[in-house]
């Protein structure tokens, strides 16, 4: 018998079923401590302990060495890094969850020293001036190189290829990261993306290099494994909302409604959206995008128990993602069943340290 609270209650996506509607979003916890970038044991105990959530989301991933723009981050472009990702999957799995891999490249928002020296890549040779954490600790990330035609092929194929060894590793499904101010919000945006060929100038040229890059990986699976993240409110560094955001984006999603991939999640951010140029999704940025998508959204973005029932029940969202109450709750769906209190995380060790604040979180009593 399904609960009557909406939370708990089955849903499809593609072909897979999900026993509720609480989502593990993706979090960068840096615990990827060796330079080949191989999941470790500690992150498949990670996983699984978390693996009640209807679906959980890995944190983003590299596709390829020039997607890099942070230390002790997990890749997904070798086979080594494969057999890593298998472990983690496997103890999901075991566990009784499903989980998809997140693979985002960062484009501008990198640095040098993360890459032997070389510019990082990027549509346009504009600079996000990110602070980017290297091993000498923060840097201003530089002037980008411009992305070449070559470029941007071989990294539609990087995205593909990283999707076959998701396949190999075991995933239930690959997440395109399409969010804040790395690669793709980089081409879909104006002020970043000043090209003159077929990637750039119109929406539908900025829009293109997200939708080959989709199209590269569905045709690596299928379209019901794969999902995308956007997050049109929101900036990072330089790039910012502009005039043309919204109108970019409605393009984008109605072009990835088309596809039927397995779901769409839109970040909304916590802050004051009045006076910006994006202050129509001050009420929801689900509620405003579901005009223009008819397939499966997942809502994330400072959600509580309360609020995430509440998009569901309004039909705004069908799946609700949380991040930062999944660090110190391995039981969020169990905690919110029986209404326990959230324990408290300790941001001290959210990017550093070993299994100390990252697998040594008890689950509830009751």
């Amino acid at each position: 018998m399904h609960s009557s609270d909406i939370l708990f209650q089955p849903i499809k996506i593609g072909d897979l079923e999900l026993p509720n509607r609480i989502v593990m979003a993706s979090l960068s916890r840096a615990r990827t401590g060796n330079p080949e970038l191989i999941p470790i044991a500690l992150q498949a105990e990670y996983y699984r302990q978390r693996a009640s959530a209807g679906l959980i989301l890995s944190e983003g991933t590299w596709p390829s060495e020039e997607a890099i723009g942070a230390l002790h981050v997990p890749g997904l472009f070798t086979e080594a890094q494969a057999e890593g990702w298998k472990r983690v999957t496997e103890a999901v799995h075991a566990a009784g969850g499903r989980i998809f891999v997140q693979l985002g490249h960062c484009g501008a928002a990198s640095h040098p020293d993360l890459h032997g020296g070389r510019l990082p890549l990027a549509p346009s040779s504009v600079s996000l001036e990110q602070p980017v954490f290297t091993p000498e600790g923060f840097k201003t990330s530089p002037v980008p190189q411009a992305m070449t035609l070559d470029d941007i092929e071989r990294t539609v194929a990087d995205y593909a290829r990283a999707t076959r060894l998701a396949r190999q590793a075991g995933f239930d499904g690959v997440e395109l990261h399409g969010i804040v101010g790395y690669l793709i919000p980089e081409f879909l945006n104006e002020t970043f993306n000043l090209r003159e060929d077929r990637y750039g100038g119109s929406i539908e040229n900025r829009a293109r290099f997200a939708l080959e890059v989709l199209d590269a990986m569905i045709g690596e699976w299928s379209a019901g494994r794969v999902g995308l993240k956007l997050s049109p409110g929101v900036g990072l560094g330089k790039l910012q909302p502009t005039a043309q955001t919204l109108p970019t984006y409605q393009y984008l999603v109605s072009q990835v409604a088309k596809r039927k991939i397995a779901y769409l999640q839109l970040y909304h951010p916590a802050g004051d959206l009045g006076a910006t140029p994006v202050e129509a999704l001050a009420g929801g940025t689900a509620a405003y995008f579901r005009q223009f998508y008819d397939g499966v959204i997942m809502a994330n973005g400072a959600l509580t128990q309360a609020s995430a029932r509440a998009l569901l029940e309004a039909g705004d969202a069908d799946l609700v993602s949380f991040g930062a109450p999944y660090i110190a709750n391995p039981d969020l769906v169990e905690r919110f069943q029986h209404g326990l209190a959230l324990a408290q995380a300790d941001e001290e060790t959210y990017y550093q340290g070993g299994e100390r604040g990252y697998t040594d979180y008890p689950r509830a009593q009751r």
